[in-house]
């Protein structure tokens, strides 16, 4: 059977992801912070390192796994907000722990395949239509900026060791298990019944929403795509939903008007105005993005209420 590892393996997007590859038969290896009986994922895993990427814990999870196939690597920073708040730490985190990782990757005999996780953050507030591959990048956060350092330092150590990498940008990932961001802060307010109900920017805010079942299976197809000249693939579904959009469809589906629901015209510092990809590799090679927005945006509601009803 074959062994795949995911560092940040206890976030929303790892543990998804851990039960997917275990799902479809891979002996499955993790890596983070927290420890394994928080994360719910003991039976999915054949091995567990809790702490920060280190050459000691990369080997002494070998150790417990033997050597991977490939690695999914999530681990860093993962949202423009803790960004802003702790630019440092956010850089130290995705930039210095990916440089970590590749360290000792190129110190293996056998290099596995590295799927490393970005995000469209790095391109920045340039385009208003779908955004190509090969897009311009000016990231205009430091979370934006970090992602596109780690991209870099990936294509430097990919193309001077001979490492077999690809870079995912992620564009607005949702899904049951999130417990951060707009969909989570917005149906915690919308179940306390307030009357009135603000939300940042105009609604007209475009965004590339893909569910975690379509991320997960995307993020396992990138793995054939891995090469030494590091080529980036755009994991969005390329159709825009506008916030707005969002917000009614998780409005209606907790039984509220969505007259609730206005907007105070005021962006939060360094988000887009639009992020949404154009079709690319995944799609060419034949991946098919399967959950419908609306009935994702429902999906995810029902969880909630779920999960609120204890």
């Amino acid at each position: 059977m074959t062994t795949a590892w995911v560092t940040g393996a206890a976030g929303f997007i790892g543990r998804h992801l851990v039960r997917h590859l275990a799902a479809t038969g891979y002996h499955v290896g993790g890596i983070d912070l927290a420890a394994l009986d928080q994360c719910g994922l003991k039976e999915c895993v054949s091995g567990w390192v809790q702490g920060p990427l280190t050459q000691a814990g990369l080997s002494a999870l070998a150790d417990q796994t033997g050597a991977p196939a490939t690695v999914y690597h999530l681990a860093g920073g993962s949202s423009v907000g803790t960004s802003l708040a702790n630019p440092y730490g956010d850089f130290s985190a995705t930039v210095g722990g990916t440089a970590m990782l590749l360290d000792w990757l190129r110190e293996q005999s056998s290099p596995p395949r590295l799927v490393v996780v970005s995000s469209a953050a790095v391109y920045g507030n340039l385009h208003s239509g779908v955004i190509a591959e090969d897009a311009a990048t000016a990231p205009f956060s430091p979370y934006g900026a970090h992602k596109f350092a780690m991209e870099n330092i990936c294509r430097g150590w990919a193309g001077s060791f001979d490492l077999p990498v690809v870079v995912v940008r992620l564009f607005s990932v949702y899904g049951p298990g999130l417990t951060k961001q707009l969909l989570w802060d917005l149906c915690g307010e919308l179940t306390a019944d307030k009357q009135h109900i603000t939300l940042g920017g105009t609604g007209q805010e475009l965004r590339d929403w893909t569910h975690i079942d379509d991320v997960v299976r995307a993020l396992a197809a990138a793995r054939k795509f891995a090469a030494a000249d590091m080529p980036v693939i755009n994991a969005g579904t390329g159709n825009a939903g506008n916030v707005r959009r969002i917000a009614e469809t998780a409005a209606n589906a907790c039984g509220r008007d969505v007259s609730c629901i206005g907007f105070s015209g005021q962006s939060r510092p360094g988000d887009p105005f639009s992020l949404v990809a154009a079709p690319g590799k995944l799609e060419a090679a034949g991946f098919e993005w399967k959950v419908d927005l609306d009935a994702g945006v429902r999906d995810y509601v029902a969880w909630f209420l779920k999960k609120s009803a204890g």
